[in-house]
């Protein structure tokens, strides 16, 4: 499918390596290990700078990973910012709520899947 090719760039950007600064960030958010809600990019742009721009794209039904149309707003929001290397993560690194905006406490009320799991691994944390 030709709206694929946005995503398979994203993808080829992200194992490029480090291409210089400023570095943009791909991060996946769900529910659970397997579906992605909401997909958050950023820009870093120097090695001792705190993020600078921040943008967030989410979906309530399917994985936003296949979403075309966000791979290709990603592509554009990495250009127009400047970005040269791009960092993503492998899979998703946790809930899509924010603690402190979305819910107070340690472990969100609305995704038990991640109560008590590790965000980069998924596994139970003993």
């Amino acid at each position: 499918m030709k709206d694929e090719r946005f995503l398979k760039r994203l993808g080829k950007k992200a194992k490029k390596g480090q291409r210089g600064w400023p570095v943009a960030t791909v991060a996946f958010y769900g529910p659970n290990a397997s579906r992605a809600t909401k997909i958050v990019a950023a820009i870093v742009p120097s090695p001792d700078a705190e993020t600078q721009v921040r943008h967030t794209w989410k979906t309530e039904a399917g994985d936003i990973r296949h979403d075309a149309g966000v791979a290709r707003e990603i592509l554009e929001f990495i250009e127009e910012q400047g970005g040269r290397s791009v960092v993503m993560t492998d899979g998703i690194i946790g809930c899509p709520h924010q603690e402190g905006i979305d819910y107070d406490g340690e472990w969100c009320p609305v995704c038990e899947y991640w109560r008590g799991r590790d965000r980069w691994t998924g596994k139970m944390i003993e």
